[in-house]
């Protein structure tokens, strides 16, 4: 009978119950017999086979609260009782602990009328044995009754609250150990992000530089041919090095990009979106050609955000993104066709004067690559997002601003 899921504090309240119900059917059977009752054996022997019942009950693991097992023992159980209250009036205090058995097994809707009626027969007994009446022969059993409906239901109050409270701090705890996980992820992002731009607009461009000025030595120190031979050394020592220092920073590139090309990334990206009701496409205008890492990354973050903001808070049925390839620039479009927002105020929803989609980081980015960044919407007119990067010229370095 047992709960498992109840605090410890449920296992004392139950010894006390046993000890209880046990007690008050051992002091039936010690007056019965001190007073030589007409029935002293019957009541002694029903007795204890009320707390045989009981017992064998309290033990079995199939009574459990609002189930079948249970309300057959509790039938058995009140029908021994009745039998003992025809053969002792004493047995009427014996309704007490049953109260607090039937208010725990039975449901609410079962558990308050069954206690009533228990009440009613222990009372009827009592006066049909002959007993002297007195008001305590009916506050009794009734107060008893309400005292027990009021602490049964009291503490299964105070026990589902307990839960509520447990399930919540559980929740709490298991938020807490997401976030803090998304935190790191985010920051590792971040940091591989940070480390590949810097690796290419430090290292790699100054090896392409130097490549380019020893390309230049060479063919000016064409006809000494012993300096010629440094430089062109020189040349292809500085040429691995920036084939390494590339392939540093593709290692550091994002993980969508770790398998792919920017337009498989943003095509995966397209398909894994849902919200209710949104539709996401996916297209590539041009011919496609191949970009320094950096470039794809800015790309792909500028998707990123636009989308993530169109699901959170544009309420758009339908999104476009498309990669454009063009003579000297790429650019990105995300459109969708939401709810918008007045140009200069931000997404109403965002709470920020400088709008939601993450604005900075996608200027900066923009920035560091020579490129540009539009946002255009209105309101219930939906919202464009355009970067546009120029193409980086054939030694890796940026082009003009495609401005």
């Amino acid at each position: 009978m047992d709960s498992p899921a109840h605090p410890p504090v449920a296992v004392a309240l139950r010894m006390c119950l046993h000890a209880l119900l046990v007690g008050l059917l051992a002091l039936a059977a010690l007056r019965a017999v001190s007073d030589d009752a007409p029935h002293a054996t019957a009541v002694v022997v029903v007795s204890c086979a009320m707390a045989g019942v009981y017992a064998a009950g309290a033990l079995a693991d199939a009574v459990q609260p609002h189930n079948r097992a249970a309300a057959l023992w509790l039938a058995l159980l009140g029908t021994v009782w009745l039998v003992l209250l025809v053969l002792s009036p004493d047995a009427l205090w014996v309704a007490f602990p049953l109260y607090f058995l039937q208010l725990h097994l039975l449901p609410t809707r079962w558990s308050l009328p069954t206690v009533v009626v228990t009440a009613a027969v222990g009372i009827a007994s009592f006066v049909l044995h002959g007993q002297a009446i007195n008001p305590g022969t009916f506050i009794g059993p009734v107060l008893g009754a309400a005292v027990a409906v009021a602490t049964v239901l009291g503490y299964e109050a105070l026990f589902r609250e307990s839960e509520r409270r447990r399930e919540l701090i559980e929740e709490l705890v298991s938020t807490r150990a997401e976030l803090a996980e998304a935190e790191r992820t985010a920051g590792t992002l971040a940091e591989r992000e940070r480390l590949a731009r810097e690796i290419h607009d430090t290292l790699a461009q100054g090896l392409s530089s130097i490549q380019l000025l020893l390309r230049a030595a060479e063919r000016t120190l064409s006809a000494d041919a012993p300096a010629t031979a440094h430089v062109r050394r020189a040349r292809e020592a500085a040429q691995d090095n920036l084939a390494e220092a590339r392939r540093f920073v593709r290692a550091l590139s994002p993980p969508d990009l770790e398998n792919g090309s920017l337009a498989a990334a943003l095509e995966r990206l397209s398909s894994r979106t849902t919200a209710p009701g949104l539709t996401v496409q996916f297209a590539v205008s041009g011919t496609p050609v191949e970009l320094p890492t950096p470039y794809e990354v800015a790309l792909l973050r500028t998707a990123q955000s636009a989308l993530a903001n169109t699901v959170q808070h544009a309420g758009a049925g339908r999104a476009e993104i498309t990669l454009s390839f063009m003579d000297t620039s790429v650019s990105l479009d995300v459109v969708d066709d939401g709810r918008g927002f007045a140009p200069g105020r931000g997404p109403v929803t965002a709470g920020t004067a400088t709008g939601g989609f993450g604005l900075p980081a996608m200027r900066s980015r923009a920035r560091s690559l020579g490129g540009t960044l539009s946002v255009e919407s209105a309101p219930d007119q939906g919202t464009a997002v355009a970067l546009t990067l120029p193409l980086p010229l054939p030694d890796g370095r940026p082009g003009q601003d495609a401005a």
